[in-house]
């Protein structure tokens, strides 16, 4: 059982959080899927990881097409039918504790300048912990990511 990470954002974008979490998830050899519930950030996202930074490239595709099974990295709103050992969460999109506790890691970004994202996010640290899975809650505020709060589960 891997470990929920939440990350409660104040500076940077869900984006820029994303593409910087991302490639180490991938250098640890895990698939992943991004699990969004705005398609606009999703196709936003799709084109960000072909062209950002320039001279780089994360191996990744769309949700819904015939190679989903084969993906690296799968972008979309269903199940994480690439075999993935990380899940990104965006924009509120849910996860359950039978899904996340086979996982390395879940990844819960959230904007901490939205009451309700902040609200939805601590209901998700009480019923993933409550399920047993253990989670870590990081903040931007001082300017730099630090871990604040921690729970075994």
């Amino acid at each position: 059982m891997g470990v929920a990470m939440f990350y409660h954002l104040t500076r940077s974008s869900p984006e820029e959080t994303l593409l910087a979490l991302l490639p180490r998830a991938l250098g640890q050899g895990w698939r992943v899927m991004i699990r969004g519930r705005d398609m606009g950030r999703l196709q936003r996202l799709d084109t960000a990881l072909w062209t950002d930074p320039p001279d780089s490239f994360l191996p990744h595709g769309m949700e819904g097409g015939p190679q989903d099974a084969a993906q690296p990295v799968l972008l979309g709103q269903g199940p994480a039918v690439n075999g993935a050992a990380g899940l990104f969460l965006l924009d509120g999109a849910e996860v359950t504790a039978e899904e996340a506790r086979p996982m390395q890691r879940v990844w819960l970004i959230f904007d901490g300048g939205d009451g309700a994202a902040v609200q939805a996010a601590r209901g998700k640290w009480k019923a993933l912990t409550a399920a047993g899975i253990p989670a870590q809650y990081w903040s931007e505020e001082s300017g730099r990511w630090e871990k604040k709060a921690e729970s075994a589960g």
